[in-house]
């Protein structure tokens, strides 16, 4: 009967899946246009480009999102090998990390818009209006994300059956990974048009 019942449960979860996948190539698509779009815009003119200096709390949050993708796809591992403590430790430090990526994220953000004084302007043309919209964007991403990292911590406490348990990991680990992938190529991007 158990058996039955985790067969119904994967086939009841693979559209979700499939909709995460939507979602995450839409995310990504829409980010390569704001990139795209403001590359565009400044066409390489140097007085168009933002004017600033990349605080280093991004360098820093760049190695706690490696470190938390780590520590996310070892807690994968343990809970395919059904090693639910290990799991739950090594989620709730990956939630931590989460949360240390997201407060490094906004103080320098912080630092870049309201120290270096980047205003945001009416004119949705002005490059330094893209800032604004890629950070509003990106740090919603980070929320879900640490969302879905406490749904799936919630379910390690729960008597849910190994083909959702396995299901919640593999829900967090993809969007999570991807906000690592998007944070390193906004961070490239950004250092490649500072100055």
């Amino acid at each position: 009967m158990a058996q039955i019942q985790q067969e119904k449960d994967k086939l009841n979860l693979a559209p979700k899946k499939f909709n995460m996948w939507i979602f995450i190539f839409t995310s990504f698509m829409f980010f390569a246009a704001l990139t795209s779009g403001f590359i565009v815009y400044t066409g390489g003119s140097a007085n168009r480009g933002i004017k600033i200096i990349l605080p280093h709390a991004f360098l820093y949050s760049t190695v706690v999102i490696a470190a938390s993708s780590v520590t996310l796809f070892l807690a994968s591992r343990a809970a395919k090998s059904l090693e639910t403590g290990i799991q739950q430790l090594l989620l709730w430090v990956t939630a931590g990390l989460g949360i240390t990526f997201f407060a490094l994220q906004f103080y320098g953000m912080k630092i870049m818009l309201i120290d270096m004084s980047v205003k945001f302007s009416g004119n949705p043309n002005a490059s330094q209006s893209f800032m604004y919209v890629f950070i509003v964007m990106h740090l919603l991403h980070i929320i879900a994300g640490l969302g879905l990292l406490f749904h799936a911590i919630s379910g390690t406490y729960k008597n849910l059956g190994q083909a959702r348990n396995l299901f919640r990991m593999e829900f967090a680990s993809i969007f999570w990974h991807f906000i690592d992938i998007i944070w390193i190529y906004l961070y490239v991007f950004l250092l490649l048009n500072q100055y």
